[in-house]
């Protein structure tokens, strides 16, 4: 396992967890939002997770309040707003800031990574995705107005699914 995967994180519930839980699938880590002009990128997530689920994938939700005050509400909210309003399957985890000197210890290995033009640093705004590979190594970055059922991440999503 990679130090990526032995980041302690906490899902929405409170419950213990790490990326190690997934090791061998890829996965789609995603900064959200439920008050967000990019928040009907729900939809596509769940689709992708729909998609390739039973293929060793899976999307992780982060919810995060840093940008805009767009993620006010509780644990309990963000929850029933997800599975409500977009029907939302994959994990969610317990808000968290993902830039400034609060940093969420797994978005601070995230954020060293380049995106596709060799920028790396802060996330920009809500709903950046970033692509663990099943080995723990983080293969993509994709900036928040790309779809997540873009050309592009879809293409990183099936070149690096297992077997």
């Amino acid at each position: 396992m990679t130090a990526l995967h032995d980041i302690p994180l906490r899902t929405i519930d409170g419950v213990a967890a790490t990326l190690g839980d997934y090791e061998g699938q890829v996965l789609l880590v995603v900064n959200v939002a439920s008050k967000c002009g990019l928040t009907p990128q729900y939809e596509g997530l769940e689709r992708l997770q729909r998609r390739y689920a039973d293929r060793g994938f899976t999307v992780l939700g982060f919810p995060s309040n840093q940008f805009g005050g767009q993620e006010p509400g509780t644990a309990e909210e963000i929850e029933t707003f997800c599975s409500t309003t977009y029907g939302v399957t994959f994990p969610l985890f317990e808000k968290a800031d993902v830039n400034g000197a609060d940093r969420q210890p797994l978005y601070a290995e995230l954020t060293r990574v380049p995106d596709a033009t060799g920028e790396a640093g802060d996330v920009q705004w809500n709903f950046e995705k970033f692509l663990v590979g099943p080995d723990g190594a983080v293969t993509g970055r994709f900036r928040p107005r790309t779809e997540p059922e873009s050309e592009d991440v879809v293409g990183a999503i099936e070149a690096h699914l297992p077997g």
